[in-house]
Order: structure tokens, then C-alpha cells, then sequence
């Protein structure tokens, strides 16, 4: 059950093998994790059912291998093992009894079927168990079933041994006894929520980089190892590169903290800008659609409070005309498209020195390989051979000849320019964003006086038809 530390709660989590890791190092890295000396009171609090806390990952992997031997088949699933996360009040148990409970509740859950392990922590305030039991049976015959409410069975199991413990858990009200939510959280950003785990790893002073990127991998995060280092949360869809979120997050910047060559500033979210007025309704228009009365009142009394607020920033921003409003907002869109164009212009000429950066390089490596050719007399041997050579060779050759290049540019000199482009085109972001919004302000103005202007004509041409 997910709560606070309030009161008792329980959670089941799968636990997969992540991309670039064997099955063993992964179970290793949870196994070892849950058992952290440092947690557990130098290993005190760690109690194991049909395996050895010191080999569990390793008799974990023998039952994998005899589940292959038994039933002829392989792993298909990266689901490797699953964890129950069981928290209690704090002050209301103590750590002893606390893994005993976990214990109690692994056994009554797995009815001895799969070897676990339970660690109580208790570096928080409240202590609380981590269960990690082998996603394959002891028998090597079968694999355990997550139905689709196997969490809820370990939360009202849970519940039931806290209760014959006397012990607190989340009660459940009744309907009509629940409290209605009048505030909700602000949403938060897949890379703000991992600014956020980022700052709290680096509280705990990880000794060297890749413990770091291990207690992110702990936080359910999948890291690609590389050039870059990029992560992807259970739930996203694409990976984060460290050096995307912002100052004080790259990777050459978390290396300094943990070097404890700099000190790390954790990330202030920004709220979002709100916009100073909204576009009017154009109430005819919804009428004609077919809206009723009731909705003619309420785009009534909406679009007063709008254009009170469009008047406003009309009187804050000194314009007194329609003229003027035009003259402002035909300069405000001019001045966006030409800074869109000039950060377009540089972002095809940055795509076009790394076109011709691959081919000068591509040339200078296989031309020994194009020269043999031609001395070999274009042999067709020779050229199914040397195939990709010879073809990236004649393509960079052709690319070349297109662009009309006499003497190849230095890619030193290529590189340079390639920075020069990209620090230019990121100086021009802050002024093309707030162009942007300049622009789409006072064209939102200039469209609701034209609409506020029309509504009042409406009814005039009215009383004149009658």
C-alpha cells in the first residue's frame, strides 16, 4: 500500500535486468544494495529464507540455470526478481521486530515456494524492510506470477500481520468520509524528477562516478553507459542526457562534485510563466454550433474578464490605438522570424559541416585503398573486396565535386566553426524566446480587441435588420 511514513505501507516492485548488464551483475547490485552494511547495522538486520545472504545472487542465478535444465526453456522476461518495500511508523517498532515481520509476511506470501532475503534499513526515520525474492521457484519448475492483484494481496497481507502485531495501517473510509482534494501537486517533468533524485544521490556523497550511476540504477533509472551518459525512467519513453538538464548536471559537472572539486547548487524549478490574458471567446460562432443559453452567460462574463485584463496590458505596454497595436505587433512578429532565421541558418550550416567534417575524413581513410584500386586496373576482384571503401570514397569524391570544392577546408578549421555556430545559435535562444512571447501577446491582444469590436457590432446590425 503506498502512504507516508506515517503509518504502515507496502509495496511490490518488479526488478528487471537493465541494457549493457548480465542477469548476475543485476542481482548482484540489488542484493547488494538491500544489504548495505551502512543500513543495516553492519549486517545485523539481514535475515534469508533457503539461501545464504553472502551467495543470494549466486544461488538466485543456479535456480534460473535449473529452471532452464528442467523446463527446456529460457529466460524470456527481463523481470529477474521482485521486491516488497514495507515501511513502518516511526517510533512504533523496532528494527528487530521489523525484520521479523518482513520475514512473516515473505513466508505467508511466498508459501516457501521462493528463496528471499530481508534487510531492514534504518538510515531513514522510518525503518523499513526491503524483501528481494527470486522471480523463479526453489523447484526450477515455474516462474512467480505477477497477476494483476498481486500487489493488493501483499498490501492486505501486510495489513493483517501489522494488525495481529498491533501495529498501525492505512484504514480505508468510507465514501461519503473522505476528504475532497481542493489542492493537487504541481505536475512535475520527467527531467525535474531526475534533477531531483540526481541532488539527493550527491547528498550521500557516492565515492566515485560509477557508485553514482549504480544508486541511479537502485532508483529504477536504465543508464546508457557511453560518449555521454543518458538515462531513461521506468515510464519514458526516451533517455536524458546529463548534459540536457542544465547547469550544475553535466557529466564532467557531477564528476567535480564528487571529486569534491565544486559544490553542487540542486535545481530550482522554475513555474511556469502564466499568460497575462487569454484569447475571447467568439460566442456567435459557439452558438452557431449549437451551445445553449447557459453557455452564452458564462462566454459573456468570461470574455469581460478577459479584455479587462487585454486593456491592461494594453495601458502597461503604452499603446492607445489599433494603429499602434498593429505597428507593435507587426515588429514584435518581424523581429521573431528574423531571429528564427538567422538560428535556422546556422543549425543548416552546422548540419553542413558535419556532412562534409564525415566525408574529409571518410576520403582521407580510404583513399591508400581507392589509389590500390586504380593501380590494380579497377579489378571488379578488387572491388568486392574493398567494397565499402571504395563506396564511401567515390561518395565523398561526388559530395565534394557538388559543392564545387577545389581545396579541401582543414577540419580543425571545421570544428571551429562548428562551435562558433553552435555558441552563436545558443546565445540567440533566450532573446528568440522571449521574442516569441512578445509577439504572441500582442497578436492575442490585436485579435481580441478585432473580436470584442465584432461582438459589439453584432447586436447593432440586429436592431437595425428589425
Amino acid at each position: 500500500m503506498k502512504g507516508g511514513s506515517a503509518l504502515a505501507a507496502t509495496r511490490l516492485i518488479a526488478l528487471h535486468q537493465h541494457k549493457g548488464k548480465s542477469i548476475a551483475v543485476c542481482l548482484k547490485d540489488r542484493t547488494d544494495y538491500a544489504q548495505n552494511p551502512a543500513k543495516t547495522e553492519k549486517g545485523e538486520l539481514v535475515s534469508s529464507y533457503q539461501c545464504s545472504p553472502l551467495t543470494v545472487d549466486e544461488e538466485f542465478m543456479l535456480t534460473k540455470k535449473l529452471y532452464e535444465q528442467t523446463t527446456g526453456r529460457s529466460q524470456k522476461s527481463n523481470v529477474i526478481a521482485y521486491q516488497i518495500r514495507q515501511s513502518f511508523r516511526p517510533g512504533e517498532i523496532t528494527a528487530e521486530d521489523a525484520n521479523r515481520i518482513g520475514y512473516e509476511l515473505a513466508s505467508r506470501f511466498l508459501k516457501g515456494k521462493h528463496a528471499f532475503i530481508v534487510a531492514t534499513h534504518t538510515d531513514r526515520e522510518h525503518i523499513h524492510n526491503h524483501i528481494i525474492f527470486n522471480s523463479t521457484a526453489l523447484d526450477g519448475t515455474r516462474k512467480f506470477r505477477d497477476f494483476f492483484f498481486s500487489g493488493l494481496a501483499v498490501q492486505r497481507l501486510s495489513d493483517l500481520i501489522c494488525l495481529e502485531h498491533q501495529l498501525s495501517v492505512i484504514e480505508k473510509k468510507p465514501y461519503r468520509e473522505r476528504q475532497k482534494r481542493i489542492t493537487y501537486p504541481p505536475k512535475e517533468s520527467n527531467r525535474d524528477r531526475l534533477c531531483g533524485i540526481i541532488d539527493e544521490i550527491l547528498q550521500q556523497e557516492p565515492t566515485d562516478y560509477e557508485e553514482f550511476l549504480q544508486k541511479l540504477e537502485q532508483q529504477g533509472y536504465e543508464v546508457k553507459r557511453g560518449k555521454y551518459t543518458s538515462v531513461k525512467g521506468a515510464r519514458q519513453k526516451r533517455f536524458i542526457r546529463f548534459k540536457t538538464l542544465g547547469a550544475g548536471y553535466s557529466e564532467e559537472e557531477i564528476k567535480a562534485v564528487l571529486a569534491g572539486k565544486a559544490k553542487h547548487h540542486p535545481h530550482q524549478k522554475q513555474p511556469p510563466k502564466e499568460q497575462t490574458f487569454q484569447l475571447l471567446v467568439d460566442i456567435q460562432a459557439k452558438l452557431a454550433e449549437g451551445k445553449g443559453g447557459g453557455y452564452e452567460r458564462w462566454a459573456n462574463k468570461y470574455n469581460l474578464k478577459e479584455m479587462s485584463k487585454t486593456l491592461i496590458f494594453l495601458q502597461e505596454q503604452k499603446i492607445g490605438s489599433a494603429d499602434d497595436l498593429k505597428e507593435r505587433a507587426d515588429a514584435a512578429l518581424s523581429r521573431y522570424h528574423k531571429l528564427g532565421d538567422s538560428i535556422k541558418a546556422a543549425e543548416k550550416r552546422m548540419a553542413e559541416i558535419a556532412v562534409l567534417k564525415a566525408h574529409i575524413i571518410n576520403y582521407a581513410k580510404t583513399r591508400p585503398v581507392y589509389d590500390a584500386y586504380r593501380k590494380a586496373g579497377y579489378s571488379k576482384k578488387f572491388l568486392e573486396e574493398h567494397r565499402t571503401e571504395i563506396t564511401l570514397h567515390k561518395a565523398a569524391k561526388a559530395a565534394f565535386d557538388e559543392s564545387n570544392l577545389k581545396t579541401l577546408p582543414k577540419v580543425k578549421e571545421l570544428d571551429a566553426e562548428y562551435s562558433k555556430l553552435l555558441t552563436e545559435k545558443k546565445a540567440r535562444y533566450p532573446d528568440y524566446r522571449k521574442a516569441k512571447e512578445e509577439m504572441q501577446e500582442l497578436l492575442r491582444a490585436q485579435k481580441n480587441i478585432e473580436l470584442f469590436f465584432d461582438e459589439e457590432k453584432k447586436p447593432e446590425q440586429t436592431e437595425h435588420s428589425r
